[in-house]
C-alpha cells in the first residue's frame, strides 16, 4: 500500500482526509505543520505523495514545499496543495507543486488527483468496499469550511 503524507494543521480536516484515504487503501502519515512533516520525511519512510495545506503555523506550505523540492532525496514526490487561499497567492510563495485543490475539497476531485499522480492507486484490501461505502456515507455532504 502506498503512503500519503497529509500536512494539515486543522485536526478535523486531517482526520477526515486520513479516514477517506485509508478507506481507499492508502496508508497515511499526518503532520500538523511543515516542520513536523520534514521530521517525518527525514526520519521515516518516503511517501508516494504529499498532500499539504498552505496556511499553517511554524512552517507554512510554501516554505515546506521549497525545502522538499530542494532536497534531492525528496524532490520527486508529487506535491498537492489544498487551500482556501487564492491559487495565485500560493503560486507566488511556491510554484513547483503538482496540483492545487480549493477548499472545501470535493472528495471525488481529491481522489482523482491522487490517483492521477500515483497511477491506478492502491489495491483495496478485502472488505474495503464495505468500509469505503460506510466512510462515504459518514462524509457525504460534509464540507470543510475555508479558513479566513
Amino acid at each position: 500500500m502506498q503512503l500519503v503524507l497529509i500536512v494539515e494543521d486543522e485536526y478535523g480536516n486531517a482526520e477526515i482526509l486520513q479516514l477517506l484515504l485509508e478507506a481507499e487503501g492508502y496508508r497515511v502519515a499526518v503532520a500538523s505543520n511543515g516542520k513536523q512533516a520534514l521530521d517525518i520525511l527525514r526520519n521515516g519512510e518516503k511517501p508516494a505523495l504529499i498532500l499539504s495545506d498552505f496556511m499553517m503555523p511554524i512552517m507554512n506550505g510554501g516554505e515546506f514545499g521549497k525545502v522538499v523540492k530542494q532536497d534531492a532525496a525528496l524532490e520527486g514526490i508529487p506535491f498537492v496543495f489544498m487551500s482556501g487561499t487564492n491559487e495565485e497567492v500560493v503560486r507566488r510563495a511556491f510554484k513547483d507543486y503538482d496540483a492545487f485543490l480549493v477548499k472545501p475539497i470535493e472528495l471525488d476531485s481529491l481522489l482523482g488527483v491522487i490517483q492521477g499522480l500515483l497511477g491506478d492507486g492502491p489495491r483495496q484490501p478485502p472488505g474495503a468496499e464495505r468500509l469505503e461505502e460506510s466512510t462515504r456515507q459518514v462524509l457525504e455532504g460534509m464540507r470543510v469550511p475555508p479558513r479566513d
